[in-house]
């Protein structure tokens, strides 16, 4: 039996992750199929969008900043190399609308809004206001839930277009302002090179579903945590884990169907 318990262990984590799936699509079902009503308020979303978007506009910029120094450094030195100097900038840009605007805030997001939507509900429904709610007739997933998602889903592609803009700024700082490349080299590259659906518009979808997914995620463990505090900061761990897995798993499907 001792030899057979490490398969009945794995079937047990399979069976539990299976049945967390499960719920979790069963929820994302749910929280759409009532999302009409949240846009009769439409006060409620924008307040979402303010509370996930701007409080996380700081970390967002400042990161995209010095990704964009990083960036730019290490493909200059790469390009000269090849005498392919002034296309660093170009280079610059499609890794950062293509792959590292998307996923880079995704991942941002997760740590940042995501953890704080799961504790906010978590704290709702260890504090019984949920069932409050539901005791005045009123669905928690209309009042609570359905608001928060789209203010997550609107947020995320316009976080991912100001991290994008601070890492081209800060490309456009070290390639020009300290190496010393000519700027109309550096614009007429991208103006040249960069396709609207092929890298900008590919982008913007990637960050859309990784809005969905890792918003659905943070509401989806807040609603299931367990009323304790030991229950939050669990849930509050498992957003941070499951949302930055379910970024870069999507991020390799998506690519993979964009580019293939």
């Amino acid at each position: 039996m001792k030899l057979l318990q490490p398969v009945a262990d794995l079937g047990y984590y399979i069976r539990l992750f299976i049945n967390a799936l499960g719920r979790f699509a069963r929820f994302l079902i749910v929280t759409l199929r009532t999302s009409s009503t949240a846009f009769w308020r439409p006060r409620l979303i924008g307040g979402q969008v303010h509370f996930i978007g701007n409080h996380s506009l700081s970390i967002i910029a400042v990161s995209g900043l010095f990704i964009g120094f990083v960036l730019s450094l290490q493909l200059y030195n790469l390009l000269t190399r090849y005498g392919s100097s002034e296309l660093a900038g170009l280079a610059v840009n499609l890794a950062l609308v293509r792959e590292l605007g998307p996923v880079v805030t995704a991942l941002l997001f997760a740590g940042r809004a995501g953890t704080s939507l799961t504790a906010e509900i978590g704290l709702m429904k260890s504090g019984e206001q949920l069932t409050a709610l539901e005791m005045m007739a009123v669905d928690p997933m209309h009042r609570i839930v359905a608001p928060r998602f789209w203010g997550g889903f609107i947020a995320m592609p316009l976080l991912a277009a100001v991290f994008s803009f601070s890492g081209l700024m800060g490309a456009y700082l070290i390639i020009v302002g300290l190496v010393g490349l000519d700027a109309g080299a550096f614009w007429g590259q991208m103006q040249a090179s960069v396709d609207w659906w092929l890298d900008i518009g590919q982008g913007v979808v990637k960050s859309l579903v990784f809005g969905t997914v890792v918003t659905a995620i943070a509401l989806f463990e807040g609603y299931e945590a367990q009323p304790t505090p030991e229950g939050v900061s669990k849930a509050t761990t498992r957003t941070v884990v499951a949302g930055s897995l379910a970024v870069l798993g999507l991020d390799f499907i998506l690519t993979a169907f964009m580019f293939s």
